[in-house]
């Protein structure tokens, strides 16, 4: 199959590949950039751990392809934090208000 020359923004940092046109935006992240904060777990996308911002949006990434985020802007749980370490407010309300059940999910 053919492959695609795709380039984006994951984390700040500017990234290009060639990806399937088939190819999920989610395997693009863990396979292709070895990212594997956010997580595959249902393949229905009903429980959202593949979740990851794509241009200020949140996106299930296991619904969409790696050609379809090609020039976008995505940020994955690893780029949440601050740049000096430190976590940022979302995680930080995560952790003060214990916003946990099993834990699978909460990368996304």
């Amino acid at each position: 199959m053919t492959k695609t020359h795709i380039k984006m923004t994951v984390n700040g940092a500017d990234v290009e590949g060639l990806a399937e046109p088939r190819l999920l935006l989610i395997h693009f992240i863990r396979e292709n950039l070895g990212m594997t904060g956010s997580h595959i777990g249902c393949d229905t996308s009903h429980c959202g751990a593949c979740t990851v911002d794509v241009d200020g949006m949140s996106v299930k990434s296991c619904t969409m392809f790696t050609v379809q985020a090609d020039g976008s802007t995505v940020t994955t749980i690893e780029g949440m934090a601050n740049a000096d370490g430190t976590l940022s407010a979302l995680q930080e309300g995560f952790r003060m208000m214990h916003g946990l059940q099993c834990g699978y999910c909460t990368p996304a």
